[in-house]
């Protein structure tokens, strides 16, 4: 088999020793915030509309509820902490795309793309705004993100992009010897503390009156719409006459949604601070967000402390589908990352990861969002984001809102919006057939990007897989 750059130029394994050799097993972002601590919910009460689910789905729900209407009666309710799981571990990419990049979307929905492009430009501006608007701290800039060819082949991917700069273009933003040319996409990427975002989504939906309760799983629903549906936790109940579901990578509690989603887990390395010479070795002055454009691809960006978070790659399914808190201490994907980092970065040799984390991403076959209703119309939700959470998310609170409304609007009259992806199938199926996805994937990087018949065949079918 052909080598990628990662291979031909693999840093010594005492390099990669040292770096992890004190690193804690702990997300940074998670670490780097104070936390508001809301109560659990008992007994009975209830609600003009009940939000299961605390991370960024269910925070802007939450708060475009209450723009909306602000004697609305809302209750958030959480299993854990809010903004605990994907949304606080996240690279912090907060993207215009809603269909992950225009090819995937010119694919699956053509005659809609200008629309779907408008809209997700107009949702990141409105991200912008409320930041804003409400003094968020959140660490929003729109920097915009350089994607890079460390491969000759994706050079020839990236040259009609707009905003294509050769080696010597590339080379001047940012020091690589692995960046061959890049491709800058000013306008529609912006970087976030991506925890410091839940929890400020968290204090203005509690300053406009949004009841919040953590530590409160929710069990079930029952009733069958003809009334308000009764959302059942494991100490009391929520009466509510409308339900948004933002479970995300969790098991829906919609039976019908158990196999449109898979967890597939990300790991992410954060670095010590870089020096004052350390980073001047690498120039990066722009602060861009960075992704390489392999299949199997990483993505970095550097924090407001200058600490680089390095993550990707690896995305691994555990057989069963299962989202499990020991999946995420993966040591080899961690030294992976370390080698990669180093090889992107020989200049940094003796730089130290003081943090390793990892996170699973709620994946759809279409690697978007998808939007449904159920119990005659009173329960919406959202999923599947598959790694665009992070801007999408306010997109979906939209969505899953304009549909309890029970009124058209252009959101949901999307073909993009209306339509199912293909469900993923039970195991033992899943986990062969996912497993042999990334293996093809692996092969198609290390031969030229060339994808073999069976990844052409899953296109076709509309059930590829991104990592």
């Amino acid at each position: 088999m052909a080598t990628t750059v990662f291979e031909r130029h693999r840093p010594a394994a005492s390099v990669i020793d040292a770096s992890l050799r004190d690193t804690a097993f702990a997300v940074f972002w998670l670490d780097d915030v104070t936390r508001t601590t809301y109560p659990s919910l008992t007994g009975t009460t209830r609600a003009d509309l009940v939000i299961v689910g605390g991370g960024y789905a269910g925070l802007w729900t939450a708060v475009r509820a209450k723009e909306r209407d602000p004697e609305r009666r809302v209750v958030l309710l959480e299993a854990s902490r809010v903004a605990w799981a994907a949304s606080g571990r996240n690279g912090g990419f907060c993207e215009a795309s809603l269909t992950h990049g225009h090819e995937n979307g010119m694919n699956r929905w053509p005659d809609e793309m200008d629309a779907l492009t408008r809209l997700g430009r107009e949702n990141l501006a409105a991200i912008g705004e409320t930041v804003q608007r409400y003094g968020m701290d959140a660490g929003f800039a729109r920097t915009g993100q350089l994607a890079v060819a460390v491969e000759p082949h994706q050079v020839e991917w990236l040259r009609d992009e707009e905003g294509f700069l050769d080696r010597e273009a590339v080379q001047a933003e940012v020091h690589s010897p692995t960046f061959l040319a890049g491709a800058w996409d000013r306008d529609d990427t912006a970087l976030v503390h991506p925890a410091k975002l839940g929890l400020e989504l968290a204090r203005v939906a509690a300053e406009s009156g949004v009841e919040i309760y953590e530590h409160t799983l929710v069990t079930g629903l029952e009733g069958d719409g003809s009334g308000p549906v009764a959302v059942v936790t494991k100490h009391g109940r929520v009466m509510a006459d409308a339900v948004a579901l933002a479970t995300n990578v969790f098991p829906s509690l919609l039976r019908r949604n158990r196999l449109m989603t898979v967890p597939v887990y990300d790991y992410v390395l954060m670095t010590e601070p870089l020096s004052t010479e350390q980073l001047a070795s690498i120039g990066w002055s722009h602060r861009q967000g960075l992704a390489d454009s392999a299949n199997q691809f990483h993505y970095y960006r550097l924090t407001d402390d200058d600490r680089i978070l390095f993550g990707g790659y690896d995305a691994v399914y555990h057989f069963g589908g299962k989202v499990r808190p020991r999946y995420e201490d993966r040591m080899e994907s961690h030294r992976r990352l370390a080698s990669h980092f180093f090889t992107t970065f020989p200049q940094l040799e003796g730089l130290r990861f003081t943090h390793r984390w990892a996170g699973a991403i709620d994946s759809s076959s279409r690697f978007c969002a998808f939007f449904g209703t159920a119990r005659k119309g009173r329960v919406a939700y959202a999923s599947g984001f598959t790694g665009l959470g992070v801007g999408a998310a306010r997109f979906a609170a939209d969505v899953m809102l304009d549909q309890l409304a029970g009124q058209p609007t252009e959101r949901t009259e999307l073909a993009m919006v209306r339509e199912r992806p293909v469900p993923f199938p039970p195991e033992p199926a899943a986990g062969i057939g996912i497993n042999l996805v990334r293996a093809a994937m692996d092969r198609a990087d290390h031969h030229g990007g060339r994808r073999n018949l069976f990844l052409k065949t899953l296109d076709a079918l509309g059930m590829g897989f991104d990592s």
